[in-house]
């Protein structure tokens, strides 16, 4: 099948905190406008260890109007409780929702020790309703996007989906340190699929580190394949790559 192209845009930074700093100063000039063209904003945030210096400096950008935002979760494990140290609601809670100047007009959290598939309908109908603005995230060590492991499901509608995670997905979670060993990290997922991802009017990909140096040559040189999630994202109209030195090494140079 002939696939449209379209080139993403990338801006590489000599550190993680430049990368982050600068990823989030962009993000924010997107909410801002967002607010101003429409009295709101919509956004989806992501978690995980590559957007800490990212969440950090969104919240230190001024004149934003928070209580003007409404958050989508990206993903959360099947069965964790938000008192588990891996539960992304408990981190994007400490790290970024807890902190935030004023209170967000929403944040529409994924639960995910609820019954998954009535977890999935409840976000499904709460989604259905909203455009959104921007779409933050990172790409795994495996070039998952969101929770959507490969091989990923390019073809679904449905907004969010169990997901089975890979054993390379698992090793990450393990290896940053979010579990104490690997067979404690979950099996499966709610994930927000690929094609709801894939309408935000803009994605702002946050991924430094020399580990995700492979995810992201293969997702930006490579084919567009399941093989390879975050490869969709070069169909994508209008999608913002921001690495550090590290993560963007193997792309010869051809970063701008």
């Amino acid at each position: 099948m002939l696939r449209n192209i379209i080139i993403m845009k990338i801006t590489t930074h000599p550190t993680r905190k430049a990368n982050g700093t600068a990823a989030a100063a962009f993000g924010a000039d997107l909410i801002r406008k967002a607010i101003q063209e429409r009295g709101e904003v919509n956004l989806i945030v992501a978690t995980g260890a590559s957007q800490f210096e990212f969440l950090e400096s969104l919240l230190q950008q001024p004149d934003i109007a928070w209580d003007k935002a409404r958050f989508f979760h990206l993903d959360e494990y099947v069965g964790l409780p938000i008192t588990h140290p891996a539960s992304f609601r408990k981190y994007l809670w400490e790290r970024f929702h807890s902190k935030l100047p004023v209170p967000a007009r929403a944040f529409h959290y994924v639960i995910g020790d609820a019954d998954p598939v009535l977890e999935c309908a409840r976000l499904k109908e709460l989604i259905a309703a909203h455009q959104i603005d921007v779409c933050f995230a990172g790409i795994g060590e495996n070039a998952h996007l969101a929770f959507n492991d490969p091989p990923a499901d390019f073809e679904t509608e449905e907004p969010y989906l169990v997901v089975d995670l890979d054993a390379a997905c698992r090793q990450q979670q393990f290896g940053e340190g979010w579990f104490d060993s690997l067979e404690d990290v979950p099996l499966q997922a709610i994930s927000m699929s690929i094609r709801q991802i894939l309408k935000s009017r803009t994605v702002v990909i946050t991924a430094p580190d020399d580990r995700k140096a492979e995810a992201v040559r293969a997702s930006v040189k490579g084919p567009v394949t399941d093989r390879v999630p975050s490869s969709i994202l070069q169909e994508h109209p209008d999608t913002h790559l921001f690495l550090d030195s590290a993560a963007a090494s193997l792309l010869d140079g051809k970063a701008c």
